[in-house]
């Protein structure tokens, strides 16, 4: 797996998950089995802000050549999205959210395993 195809994929996931977290937070929250309450709504319109800028760097460096900075990021969004499936796991196991997370949980651990791939075969 390239970089290239790593950065393409991310900008869908960005653009999916920030339209998402916008527009229909409350699916998300009740797909998770999580009260839908009006801060959780203004919670995750930001969050899904973030998951479009992060969409739209990756569409930008999506052709950046092999370099310290991009293995920096690609370590960097690996760990990140590592903690985030962690933590799903983590308030599955609390009791604080349904089995719902899960499909998050799976959809992150297969995307944080193309980063790291891609970080250590240098693509």
């Amino acid at each position: 797996m390239t970089f290239q195809i790593m950065a393409l994929i991310m900008t869908c996931a960005g653009c999916l998950l920030g339209l998402r977290f916008i527009f229909a937070g409350g699916s998300v929250l009740k797909e998770w089995g999580v009260e839908t309450t009006p801060g959780s709504l203004i919670l995750f319109r930001r969050i899904g802000a973030m998951y479009l800028a992060l969409a739209l760097m990756f569409f930008l460096g999506r052709a950046a050549a092999p370099s310290d900075m991009r293995s920096a990021v690609c370590l960097v969004m690996g760990g990140a999205i590592t903690l985030l499936a962690g933590l799903g796991l983590f308030e599955f196991l609390a009791r604080r959210v349904g089995p719902g997370v899960f499909r998050s949980v799976v959809g992150e651990a297969v995307l944080a395993a193309g980063f790291v791939w891609v970080w250590w075969d240098g693509q």
